[in-house]
Order: C-alpha cells, then structure tokens, then sequence
C-alpha cells in the first residue's frame, strides 16, 4: 500500500470512526477532556505506525483500543487516581449496563451531553463539531467566523461546564425529549452545513461523511418524533439539499450554482423522499416552523425541470414567511437574490446593500453582490465585490468559480 493510500485510510478513519471513538471514550470514562484528548493520541498513533505496519482489518476497533490505552495511562498517571476515578465515574469493562435511553446509540448520547440546555447554542454547535464531527478549532472557528483562540477558549469552558455542572452523558427521557429536540435539531443543521459547505481553505467543497452523519441522526431523532414537524422538516432539507451534491461540483473541481447545474445528476430517490415529507407536513395544516419552510423552498426548486421554470413568485412568497419567523440578514439575502429573479436585479441590489453592516464579512454577500451588478453592467464595483468574495472564500471550489466569474467580466 503507498504512502498516498495509507494517509487517505487516515483521513477516511478519521471521518468515518473519530465520533464512534470520542462516544465510546466518554461512556467508559465520563469525561470528554479525556474521550477528546486519547482519541487525538490514537490517531496520532495511527499516523506513526500504519506506514510500517500497514492499515488495520478493523480501523474502528483498533483507533478505540489505542485510544483506551492513553486514556488509562492518563488517569494511572494522575496524582490522586482514586480521585480522578471518582470523578470521571470510570465504568470498567464488566460493568453493569445502564439501563437503555429512548435511542440506544453512543452517538445520540454524545450529542445530547453537548447540546444540553445548560450550554450556550453557539457553544453547543461548537462542541458538537469538534467531539461529533472531529472538525480542528480553525474549522470550527471558520464557521463561526470567529479567532481560533475564541473558539478554543468557548470549548473548553462548555467542558469545564459540563463537569462542573455533572450533566449527565444519557439520551433524555421521553417525558424531556421534546423540549430538547429543538437545540439538536439547530446542532444538526449547523453540522450538515459544515459538510456540505466545507469551510476549510484546500478541503473537500462538501464533506459526505458530516452530511451522511447529520442525516443519519436526524432519521434516528425522527423516529423517535414521528409527529414533530420540524424533525421532519429538517430531515426533508437535507435530503433536498444531498440530493444534489453530484452536481454541486464541476469534474474541473469548480462550485456550479443551482441555477447551471446538470439537474439530470440530482438523486431522485432523496427528491422523492424530501417532496413526501414536504407534502405530508403540508397536509397536517399546522403552521410551519423554519426547517419546514427552508424544506419548502427547496421543493420548489427542485421540483423546476429548467431553472427557468422555477416558481419565483412562490420562493419569494415562502421567504417571506420565514423572515416572520428568522429575521435575520443572511435570510433577507436569500430572499433577495429571489427578487432578483422575480423584480429584477436593481430591486434586489437595494435590498443587499442594506445588509452591508451586518454581512461584510460573509462571502456569501459579496459575491452576492457582485453577480447582481454584473447583471446590471456596472464592471468595475462588480470586479471589487467579487475581489472580496474570493479574499473571503472558504474551500478552492468557490474560490475558482468566484475567480472566473470575475475574470469574465473583461
């Protein structure tokens, strides 16, 4: 096996196994300082030894033996051991089993320890990401658009937290379930989009295994809520937005828009899938939440054969229905670049500039911004726009579409 082939069975590991090993840690040990720190050792091992000895028959199996090893010699190495055991409530190997939650799956458990009501959202997003999803702390802190060392410090205050605060690592029960479904949701959401619009410079434009694990665990949450429309809402979103990541991405490894992309790739199994739940929710006539309507558009949109058949009117009318709902900037974007092509690209050019204040530092609004003067003739502003869209761009795929775009402009 070469050294490209063994770094990329690192790489898929780590996608693949990093929550499993990080759940498994924290259930034995109690302790996510623990789980976090001996996973990242595992791995670390991984690189060091796989190139001589070759990728294991079992990554998962041998990342978590690895990663228990550290995490006993750890604790073995603390001064006061009992202590710490005490503290971390070790559960051994012979242990008797806790009685099982309403989901019986490790990762569920992790995600409700770091989504729990004591935490901050954002802190819950944050924590997620790094012990569910294994993002490092520049990802995470790209996402949030804040300084690595912000991030770093916001994380480790949300552990300190949960030890201080003895939360403990268990799916609810099912008479508290509902009102912690909507925190999880937000997480789950916040995790897909970090895979399908991978912010890293250099990295994947869309992360299948963040998007694969968001989904995975929302079909699991729905499950167990069969009647909550924004589960099923969410779970619609994201099975509309995965539908088309085939497309998402030229063979030249260049972003495609919705509107250019070769909608003959699109998944119409997901399409199914996703209209079902749209209609079926629908059909209940309860008021929509926000991931029911962010579903609805959608549908929308792939339900048009053409981009030029696409329903506008519609569009515009669904965002507005959020924006009672989610008041905020980058929702009155999206809006805008739909009345753009409902009313024009003036129109929608007055409503972008208003949010200057608030999305300067969004890449999303530049380039927004650039296209719609493009459109209007106006070459040099669109040129500047897109100048700092592309100094903002998180992933090579948007950067080289963003590039040409401007480099088009003559």
């Amino acid at each position: 096996m070469s050294v490209s082939d063994i770094r990329e069975a690192i790489t898929r590991a780590h996608h693949e196994e990093w929550a499993r090993v990080v759940a498994a840690l924290t259930r034995r040990f109690g302790d996510l300082d623990i789980a976090e720190e001996s996973a990242a050792e595992a791995f670390a091992i991984a690189v060091e030894r796989w190139p001589a000895d070759g990728v294991p028959p079992n990554p998962g199996a041998w990342l978590t033996t690895a990663a228990n090893r550290r995490a006993i010699d750890r604790i073995r190495r603390e001064s006061k051991r009992d202590d710490k055991q005490k503290e971390a409530r070790m559960l051994y190997d012979d242990a008797a089993p806790e009685p099982a939650g309403a989901i019986d799956d490790e990762r569920l458990r992790l995600i409700f320890t770091c989504c729990h009501p004591a935490l901050a959202m954002e802190t819950r997003v944050a924590l997620t990401l790094r012990m569910v999803g294994g993002l490092t702390m520049p990802e995470i802190a790209r996402a949030f658009l804040v300084g690595e060392a912000a991030m770093g410090r916001r994380i480790t205050r949300a552990k300190a937290k949960i030890k201080a605060a003895r939360i403990p690592y268990r799916v609810p029960s099912e008479q508290d379930l509902p009102a912690r479904v909507s925190g999880v949701l937000a997480v789950l959401f916040l995790v897909f989009n970090e895979g399908y619009l991978a912010t890293g410079p250099g990295t994947d434009p869309v992360r299948h295994d963040l998007t694969a694990e968001a989904i995975r665990l929302t079909r699991l949450i729905r499950t167990l809520l069969p009647r909550d429309g924004e589960v099923a809402g969410l779970l619609a979103l994201m099975l509309l937005t995965e539908a088309r990541r085939a497309a998402r991405v030229s063979p030249r490894g260049e972003l495609v828009t919705l509107g250019e992309q070769d909608r003959g790739a699109w998944d119409p199994a997901l399409i199914a899938e996703g209209h079902h739940l749209v209609r079926e929710r629908l059909a209940t006539g309860m008021p929509p939440g926000r991931y029911q309507i962010l579903a609805a558009i959608n549908a929308v949109h792939t339900s048009a054969r053409d981009v030029r058949d696409t329903d506008w009117s519609q569009v515009v009318a669904l965002y507005d229905q959020l924006i009672r709902l989610d008041p905020s900037p980058i929702v009155a974007l999206n809006r805008a670049i739909a009345v753009a092509e409902l009313d024009g690209p003036e129109v929608a050019l007055a409503a972008v500039d208003r949010l200057e204040a608030s999305l300067t530092g969004y890449h999303a609004y530049h380039a927004t911004r650039a296209d719609l003067l493009r459109r209007l003739g106006r070459s040099g502003p669109s040129r500047a726009a897109y100048d700092r869209a592309i100094e903002l761009a998180g992933n090579t795929a948007e950067t080289a579409y963003l590039t040409r775009r401007r480099d088009q402009l003559g």
